[in-house]
Order: C-alpha cells, then structure tokens, then sequence
C-alpha cells in the first residue's frame, strides 16, 4: 500500500512537472518561430532593396542615341544574337560591358592601293604594278561601354573606350607585319537626360558628315569602309557634340538634331602631330550639324560641314603660294531603306576644302568635289544574302591641278564596285568579296593616267 502511495506521488509530481514544462516548452517554441520569422523578414529586406538598387541602375542608364563606334557590318535578315549582359562594373552603379569581333581576311590583289592593302585598301596606287597576296586581321575591334554613372538631378552618363590595330606595324623587319600596332579610335564620355532626350558627348568620336549609321555592308572593308575617302568622308576628333531629340517620347518617326565642334586638322603647314598645323592655327574648329529621322524601316539625314583653316600656320609666317586660307564647307544628304529582305543605303555630298575629312581622296587645298556611293543588298535566307555596291568621287580638275604640289596630288576621278556574297549564323559570318576601283590621274596637270586594280577577298568574322 505505501508503495503503491509513493508511485502514485511520483506520477502526480510527474505530471505535475509536465504540466508546468508545457508553457515553458511553447514559449521556448514561440521564441523559435519568431527568430525566423525575423530572419526571413531581413531576408526579404535585403532582397527588396537589392531590387530597388537594380531599378535605379536601369532608369539611370543613359539612353543611346544612334550607335557611333565605327561601323560594323549588319546582316539584312541573319543578325547576331543580341550581346550578353554585362557582367562586371567598375564603380557603385556603373556597368562596364565588353564587346567586339575578330575579323580576318585573305586577299588577292592586281595592283597596289592607297591606304595600304588588304583590309584597309580603297583605291589603286596611280601607275602601281604588281600583283600580291596575304592575311589581313587588323579589322579586328574591342570596345568598352560604361554606363549608370551618375552626375546630377535627371543627367547621368557613360563612355566608350575603342580600339582595333590599324595603328602600324612594330617594326619594318621580316616579322613585323604580323604584329600590327594597336590604334585608339574613340574615347568619350556621355551627359544623358532621359526625361529631355538629351545627350551631351564629349571626347574623341565620329564627326557629323561620317554615316555612322548607314556605312556600306562588308566583312573586307570595315575600318576602311568601301568608297570611303571616294564616295564620302568623315573622320574621328576629339570634340563635343549636343544630341537633342525633336518629338522625344511621341511615336511614329523620330527626329533627332547633332550638332558639334570638333577638333581643327589640316595637312601642315607645321607639325601634325603637335596642334601645330594650320587647322589649329587660331582656335577655328569644325562646325558641324545633322538633321536625322528614322523609323522601323527607314533612316534619313541631312549634313552641313564649316570651317576656316589659316594656311599660314600657328606662327603665321608659312609661305602660302596660292592663297593664305581655306574655306571648308561640305553639305550630305543619305539614308537607308529596308523593305522585307531588301537593303538599299546611299547617299550624295557636295563641297569645298574637304580634305580634312577625308574628302578628295585625301588631297587638301581648295578643291570643290562631288560624289556619293549606292549599295543594294537581298537576304535570299535567312542566312545567305548578297551586296552590290557603287562609289563616285569626282574633284574638281581645274582646283586639283591648281593645287598640286601644295596638297593635291593629282587624283581626279575615282570610281569603285563591289561584289559581296555574305553568309551569317549567330554570331558568325563568312563571305567572300570582288572590289574593282578605276581612277584618273594626272602627274604633272597635262598628261591624264587610268588606274585599276581588283581585289577578291575571303573573309570571317566573329562577334561577341
């Protein structure tokens, strides 16, 4: 009996012990819960913000204006896949996304050309003879955009830093040729108001009269473009150019307005390569200005070029045979048109003194000129299109005999054809190439010279 009192003492205090456990147990339990329910409410915080961060990083990315690397060959119907996201940054912020291609040639010439051969060649060398052949790589680009930098109220920026290897050769040894130099050919930084559709750029970059976005297709002439110093000009300088656009936010066609001031250039007097030359002579920059509309299909410009280059040199003391300044005025007007599978891009300019901007192949002094360039091109597949292509450049003769032996140096009508057969696959394109170019000459004003030369190329290129 007294046994079975004390078991049934030591169950009672058992379960009154368990009894009085129960509240602490759910309380300890309740403590749990509640430590992760906070865990998970930071959690959610963290991630929360992390997603406000990435908006702010969107909406604070500058709007791009028409693209102005230099020009890359576009296929009409087998673009390449849109390029990665970038994937690294250089500040709070700030995206940095690398971009480019790699692009190779093998080419076959009949005679030798201005400019260089191979990928760079656009015109023949007047009374050159020989054949030849090689590799040609230095089309091959890479470009780094930034974008997100902030800079104040609705204005944040970017840049773009690009470079290919059109920079010489290391050295005129046997070995030199396949180690092209590398060559800067833009450096700029962006001011973007998303809210105004403005864009200041500032920096090394594309001038106006350059059809950055309309420049013939070819996987041969990218640098180089074909016609290009024949057919057209424009050339990369530092300097600042305001972008506004016209109906920004309205729909339907868009209208956009460049206008710049770009760096002075001139071929001497003086030195070329010190701001010593007569286009830096007295702070007379280029001027410049572009009307520009496009749509889904179709793009349209117009371009005006001014400047004064003071032929007596910073100095002032250079002797000037023929006349002591130079009024640099040209005037563009071209655009592009995609219906279905069909490419059609062109355009026509007029001017005066264009040197500077590669206009007159090249020959400075006050030269009027005429000319332009039409391509036609059709996507058979969506992988398989072809390209003809047709340049006219044609300098006043009077004005370049005039000038000879002061910058002119004797070219007096240029003529260039195309031939492309392109395939593209992703990020791929293949093709092979026939361009025949025919100039006129004059060695001593009298006598008249007919160059051609043709060159047949195979070529590859590969985007990332």
């Amino acid at each position: 009996m007294a046994m079975r009192q004390t078991h049934h003492r030591s169950a009672l205090a058992l379960s009154l012990a368990c009894a009085l456990m129960l509240p602490l147990a759910a309380h300890a339990q309740g403590d749990s819960r509640e430590q992760q329910l906070e865990q998970r409410v930071a959690q959610l915080e963290q991630q929360l913000n992390e997603l406000k961060a990435m908006i702010q990083a969107q909406k604070a990315a500058p709007a791009q204006p028409a693209p102005t690397a230099a020009p890359v060959p576009a296929q009409a119907v087998a673009a390449a896949p849109a390029p990665a996201a970038p994937v690294f940054s250089s500040a709070p912020g700030v995206s940095v996304a690398l971009h480019g291609f790699v692009s190779a040639s093998a080419f076959s010439q009949s005679k030798s050309f201005t400019y260089g051969n191979g990928q760079n060649a656009l015109f023949p060398v007047p009374g050159s003879k020989g054949s030849l052949s090689g590799v040609d790589v230095r089309n091959t680009r890479f470009w780094l955009d930034f974008k997100g930098a902030q800079f104040a109220g609705n204005w944040s920026g970017g840049g773009r830093i690009e470079m290919d290897f059109f920079g010489g050769f290391n050295g005129t040894g046997p070995y030199s040729q396949q180690q092209p130099t590398p060559r800067l050919r833009q450096a700029y930084m962006d001011l973007t108001n998303p809210e105004s559709g403005t864009t200041v750029r500032i920096g090394q970059q594309w001038d106006l009269m350059f059809p950055v976005d309309n420049t013939p297709t070819s996987l041969a002439h990218i640098a180089f473009p074909l016609g290009f110093g024949s057919g057209y000009g424009g050339w990369r300088f530092p300097g600042v150019v305001l972008m506004q656009d016209l109906n920004h936010g309205s729909t339907g066609p868009q209208w956009r307005l460049d206008v710049g001031a770009f760096e002075g250039t001139w071929s001497g007097p003086g030195n070329n390569v010190n701001y010593l030359s007569a286009g830096s002579a007295g702070f007379r920059p280029q001027v410049e200005a572009r009307l520009r509309v496009a749509d889904k299909t179709w793009l349209a410009y117009f371009a005006a070029h001014y400047s004064k280059v003071d032929l007596r040199g910073v100095g002032g003391t250079a002797p000037t045979p023929i006349q002591s300044s130079v009024k640099s005025t040209g005037y563009e007007i071209g655009g592009q048109w995609k219906p279905g599978p069909w490419t059609f891009k062109g355009l026509a300019y007029t001017g005066n003194g264009l040197g500077q901007v590669f206009g007159a192949m090249s020959q400075f002094g006050d030269i009027k000129e005429r000319g332009g360039f039409v391509q036609a091109g059709y996507g058979f597949t969506p992988n398989w299109s072809l390209y003809a292509f047709y340049a006219y450049s044609k300098p006043d003769t009077d004005d370049v005999i005039a000038w000879m032996g002061n910058g002119s140096t004797g070219l007096l009508r240029n003529r260039q054809t195309a031939l492309s057969l392109q395939y593209g696959a992703g990020a791929y394109e293949l093709g092979v190439e026939w361009m025949y170019d025919k100039l006129d000459s004059t060695s001593d004003g009298t006598d008249r010279k007919t160059t051609s030369g043709n060159q047949l190329s195979l070529n590859a290129l590969y985007r990332f």
